[in-house]
């Protein structure tokens, strides 16, 4: 089949002065979680590629990032070798607390279910990633590159030059494909072309005070706090180190924030009647998010492969961001995989759609879930009220607790097999 071609063409081919570029089958364009994880699969199938990354291997291995991954995500990791160390150590939630009028409901989503969360920080899974990938797989990775370049997505002898920080030299490899991981600041998205693809973005007029606490859980489930001053979450990270989330107004300055603003606010938000408060620690990161969505339609633009925060953006609102992202990565592994050995391009045919269907899902929840985070701190009368009745909905009604539990889980859409 034929893999059809509809980028645009940006300097397509090397200065006549330039080395003979090399050829790998697919370059990778970032080492998150999409993007090692493409590069694993290909490399189990003896499949050569290439991954370009602009940081060094020490900061992309201890970068703060989101850490709840959902059960057939772990499976899928699993059935492709890349869950040992994950299995081993991650921890298993089974229930989450909801912190309202200083009242804690607990919901229980593993009993509805049979399926529960992990908690493995994205720098663990990163790092287990990457020493896979290089020293077990023998993949090559290139860190530190600087100017990465697409050229020729719309031939069928696509490249990608970058800048070796080393030598200073603009290097050149071609390639069969492309797989743009490198994240919604990344270059892959600056190429496509306005004419073919479809933006669809929400922001949700809101910010979130993002902060890692040196200091032990104060309970032993996600906890969020519904409050007129603003939604308030607490999510365990370590034994040594929870994650706290503050509402705030949108691009707000961190340092308005102080330890004790911040410690005074998350005690009030989720505060409760029968728990102490919450145990204090020195605060090691403040950063402020605003909190928008985006999504690209369609994921695929000629050689050009989109995975990830490339594609589409979740506000960590629902903690869906890296469990897309592994989504995609699945799919598109699988699907060169089939390409590359067996002549078989139905699933690169069929890969725009086959994540868009979990992307919008996930979409529609995160949105629904910030109408419940947020709506008692709107400042409107008639959205508090409803988010009022939102929740005793979901604390009354099994049918509702059900459905929620499934989308929270991730349960909702089907999971897309290995190709076999």
């Amino acid at each position: 089949m034929t893999i059809r071609h509809n980028a645009r063409v940006t300097s397509p081919t090397p200065h006549p002065n330039f080395p003979s570029p090399q050829h790998f089958p697919v370059v990778i364009v970032g080492a998150g979680p999409a993007g090692l994880t493409v590069g694993n699969i290909l490399r189990a199938a003896s499949v050569d590629c290439l991954v370009l990354e602009v940081e060094t291997r020490e900061f992309i291995e201890h970068r703060p990032r989101a850490g709840v991954i959902e059960e057939w995500a772990v499976r899928g990791l699993e059935q492709r070798g890349l869950a040992g160390n994950l299995l081993e150590r991650a921890e298993l939630h089974t229930q989450c607390e909801f912190r309202v009028g200083r009242q804690r409901h607990r919901f229980s989503y593993t009993e509805l279910t049979g399926h529960h969360h992990f908690v493995y920080p994205q720098p663990l899974l990163v790092t287990d990633l990457v020493r896979e990938y290089t020293d077990v797989r023998g993949g090559e990775i290139r860190f530190g590159v600087r100017d990465v370049r697409l050229h020729g997505l719309d031939t069928d002898r696509p490249s990608v030059s970058y800048v070796d920080p080393e030598t200073g030299q603009r290097e050149w490899v071609h390639c069969d494909f492309v797989a743009g991981c490198d994240g919604a600041r990344g270059v892959t998205r600056t190429v496509l072309p306005p004419e073919r693809a479809r933006i669809a973005r929400h922001d949700y007029g809101i910010g979130w005070l993002a902060l890692l606490a040196e200091a032990p859980p104060s309970s032993d489930c996600v906890a969020f706090g519904i409050h007129p001053n603003g939604f308030a979450g607490h999510m365990p990270r370590s034994p040594e180190v929870t994650r706290y989330y503050l509402e705030c107004p949108p691009g707000d300055d961190p340092e308005n924030w102080s330890h004790e603003r911040v410690w005074a606010e998350l005690q009030e938000r989720l505060g409760a009647a029968d728990r102490p408060p919450l145990t204090e620690g020195r605060l090691i990161e403040k950063r402020v998010l605003d909190m928008h969505n985006y999504v690209v339609e369609p994921m695929v633009f000629g050689r050009l492969f989109l995975a990830g925060d490339a594609a589409h953006l979740t506000a960590p609102i629902a903690a869906k961001g890296m469990n897309l992202a592994l989504h995609d990565a699945f799919l598109l592994g699988d699907g060169l995989v089939a390409h590359l050995t067996k002549g078989d391009a139905r699933g690169l045919e069929g890969y725009s759609a086959a994540c868009l269907g979990r992307v919008w899902d996930y979409q529609e929840f995160s949105q629904w879930l910030s109408d419940v985070y947020h709506g008692a701190s709107s400042g409107d009368a008639y959205r508090a009220g409803t988010t009022l009745a939102r929740l005793r909905r979901l604390f009354e009604s099994p049918a509702a607790a059900a459905a929620f539990a499934e989308q929270y889980l991730g349960n909702s859409t089907t999971v897309q097999p290995e190709t076999p």
